[in-house]
């Protein structure tokens, strides 16, 4: 699968960019507008002088720093929305390894590790440094004006690439060199100022005094003393495509690599200009090979993804059609009622349900059904949306139901909690089946609200519990970023098991075995604080552990509210008992939540034992969604470590199950006694398997990183906490996703 999902991404066969527009009206000058990449082809058909030329550019190519750039300075261009992108990038000694997420059309976050060879510092042979960018738009590109964008550059991280810039950029349409027929190239002319690294060469003024870098500071927070404070310098670049497969770069750098060039016989800086040739090698790989300051050869990795556009298009088995009634006039008898009194036509409706049910990847529950309306309970393992699950849940019925029944209520499940109630009338979807405008039609006829408490005489699935199941699959367990080594890893198999005795209920547990890992070998605790996170170290020298083991219980104890109980061995270094009650109207943005946890650690060994260590820990949470796909969380609390503070985090959720997200927390330690970094902070991310192999799966992989991991602001890792599971099935996200209810 791996290897599958690697092709796919990186050296896909037969994908096209979404074009990039070329416009050109008549009797005016060519301008450059930068649309979005996506999977569609362009169309080859004539262009007139005043219709606009689609040209399938890829998007903005990246800099040394992981952002839209020319070679090592950076350009006014945004990327496109949503675009996730990440690279290597190497030259004198310095390596560079980005992340950088386009979160909206105006606004960019990069994170980024770098090592620096002989730099020395600290006693170290190669220097590890991690540091966070983010960029804005203030002006957006136009027929006579430049893209015009503002950067801060390792505004949060130790300050050694700490630099603020204003830039502008603008792109014109040029003769083409290589490419068929009708396409036009792209020449693209950079100018900016910066200060901090970037004003370091060539200096042309001063704006106040610029505190020096402090090689015993912690690190990691807001430098805001610094920003556009002391020496400024001009930076300049120029970029020609002529077509889209080709780059060509003539950069001059105002980064004189002060500190790298006194600290390092690696890297002699003696020219401030760069050049450089770039290759597309599929549409979302692009490589370049440089010539940097005048003594160095260069190579960069770009790789980008966007959300919006899949490597593989999502192949879902086509639903079957809703079939239309007879009307009441032509053929009554289809219309009779009396079987509503017969329990064994209803055992018998039950029936019928569940294999068609279980054919479109759901599970039926229960079902109650009268004359004239019918409530099936259900729960959904294929679909990444619940819109997706309705809809195919809703043809179901229509399929199997008597004529009589008008009103169908769909009620998704997750651990046998409801989770929402969608009603929908039978002759609606009767009348939309063959209709262009079927999704926004359905909608506006449909009604989202609280599931009522299950009717008595609802008729449960016939053998669905107890349920065991079990699975073998392989785990990876990474580090990252301690002094010695960037990265560590353990991988192994997984053994996971879970026994269902009744809805609400799961034992759930899992046994590793590591095959192979370094994480073992990586340095240990040197934390004042009690060490809750940092004896990652001590746990991995182990190699058959038991992952986790506990029971669950989920219930509704009334309307809006949501429960969970829990007990056992929660994670790898923490067993004890958790609760959790949450409040989420189906159609508030707004959710409260209240957690209490007692735990303990475990031992090192990771079987049954616990060591002498103990806490209280509980935070009470504000869930918001704030619309376009934007949801933010504030939790008060008290932490592992016994401190107290909050977490504030802010998340990008994408209808196809792509989540990328930050947070940072403050407790009541002090950046001395959090130790490097000063306070925890980091990004997420979450990609579906979907996403990647074009089939529907409710599967995802992805990661937290932190830039280092330390004691102060950690909570204990609950399986099974309610939001996640609560949200996914209420009215933003299933508007949000409704076209997908006619998949």
């Amino acid at each position: 699968m791996f290897l599958h999902v690697f092709l796919h991404v990186f050296f896909p066969v037969r994908i096209h960019m979404r074009p990039r527009l070329l416009l050109r009206p008549a009797g005016a000058g060519l301008v450059a507008l930068a649309l979005s990449s996506g999977a569609v082809a362009a169309e080859d058909r004539p262009v007139s002088a005043a219709e606009p030329l689609l040209v399938p550019m890829p998007p903005p190519s990246l800099n040394f720093y992981g952002s839209p750039g020319v070679i090592d300075m950076p350009s006014a261009k945004m990327l496109p929305d949503g675009q996730f992108t990440t690279g290597i990038s190497t030259f004198g000694g310095q390596t560079r390894y980005n992340l950088t997420f386009q979160a909206t059309p105006w606004m960019s976050a990069s994170f980024r590790y770098n090592s620096i060879q002989d730099w020395n510092m600290g006693g170290f042979g190669t220097y590890y440094d991690r540091s966070f960018d983010v960029r804005f738009r203030l002006m957006k590109e136009g027929q006579y004006r430049p893209e015009l964008t503002l950067g801060l550059q390792d505004f949060v991280g130790t300050g050694i690439y700490a630099g603020e810039y204003i830039v502008a950029t603008k792109t014109f349409a040029t003769p083409s060199w290589g490419a068929r027929a009708g396409q036009d190239g792209q020449l693209s002319l950079t100018a900016g100022i910066g200060w901090g690294r970037l004003g370091s060469y060539g200096s042309i003024g001063s704006s106040g005094a610029r505190p020096p870098y402090d090689p015993d500071s912690e690190g990691g927070e807001p430098a805001y003393d610094q920003w556009f404070r002391g020496p400024y310098a001009p930076f300049a670049g120029i970029e020609w495509r002529p077509n889209e497969k080709l780059g060509l770069k003539l950069e001059y750098s105002s980064d004189d690599y002060v500190t790298e060039t006194q600290t390092t016989d690696v890297f002699d800086r003696k020219s401030p200009f760069n050049f450089g040739i770039e290759y597309q090698v599929s549409p979302r790989t692009r490589l370049g090979a440089y010539y940097m300051y005048g003594s160095e050869l260069g190579v960069n990795l770009q790789v980008q993804l966007n959300p919006k556009s899949p490597p593989t298009r999502m192949h879902i088995k086509a639903p079957q059609a809703v079939p239309v009634r007879p009307s009441r006039s032509a053929n009554p008898a289809v219309w009779n009622t009396g079987w509503a009194a017969s329990e064994s036509v209803k055992l018998q409706l039950r029936d019928l349900l569940d294999p068609e049910l279980r054919a479109d990847g759901l599970v039926l529950e229960s079902l109650t059904v009268n004359a004239d309306t019918a409530e099936l309970r259900f729960r959904n393992l294929r679909y990444m949306s619940y819109a997706n699950a309705v809809g195919r849940a809703a043809r179901v019925l229509s399929r199997i139901m008597p004529a009589s029944v008008e009103t169908f209520r769909l009620v998704p499940l997750s651990g046998g909690m409801a989770l929402s109630a969608t009603t929908v009338r039978r002759s609606d979807l009767e009348a939309l089946e063959f209709d262009g405008n079927a999704t926004d039609g359905l909608l506006a006829v449909t009604a989202f609200s609280d599931a009522p408490a299950q009717a008595a005489s609802a008729i449960p699935a016939g053998d669905l519990y107890p349920d065991t199941s079990w699975s073998l699959s392989p785990y990876f367990s990474p580090s990252y970023f301690d002094p010695d080594r960037p990265f560590r890893i353990d991988v192994g198999v997984a053994l996971r098991g879970s026994y269902r005795p009744a809805p609400g209920w799961i034992v759930s547990g899992s046994i590793r075995q590591r095959i192979a890992g370094n994480v073992k070998d990586g340095p240990p605790s040197n934390s004042r604080l009690p060490h809750v996170r940092t004896d990652q170290v001590e746990y991995a020298q182990y190699d058959t552990t038991l992952n986790n083991l506990f029971v669950a219980k989920q219930w509704r104890p009334g309307r809006n509210l949501y429960a969970r109980a829990t007990v056992g061995y929660l994670e790898t270094m923490y067993g004890g008992l958790s609760g959790e009650v949450l409040w989420k109207p189906v159609s508030s943005p707004l959710a409260l939540g209240v957690e209490a946890n007692y735990v303990k650690k475990r031992d090192f060994d990771q079987l049954f034992g616990f060591q002498d260590y103990d806490v209280f820990t509980g935070h009470a949470t504000a869930y918001y969604e704030f619309g376009g796909g934007f949801m933010g969380q504030v939790g008060v609390g008290r932490y592992l470590a016994g401190d107290v503070g909050a977490t504030v985090s802010l998340e990008r959720r994408f209808d196809n199950g792509w989540v990328v997200g930050a947070f940072a927390t403050k407790t009541n330690v002090s950046a001395e006694e959090f130790g490097e970094g000063s306070f925890d902070k980091g990004i997420m991310f979450r990609i579906p398997i979907g996403w990647f192999l074009g089939k529907p799966s409710r599967q995802a992989f992805g990661t937290t990183i932190r830039p280092v991991q330390r004691d102060g602001g950690q909570m204990v890792h609950v399986p099974g906490r309610l939001y996640g599971q609560v949200r996914t099935a209420h009215r933003a996200a299933l508007q949000g996703q409704w076209a997908r209810v006619w998949e």
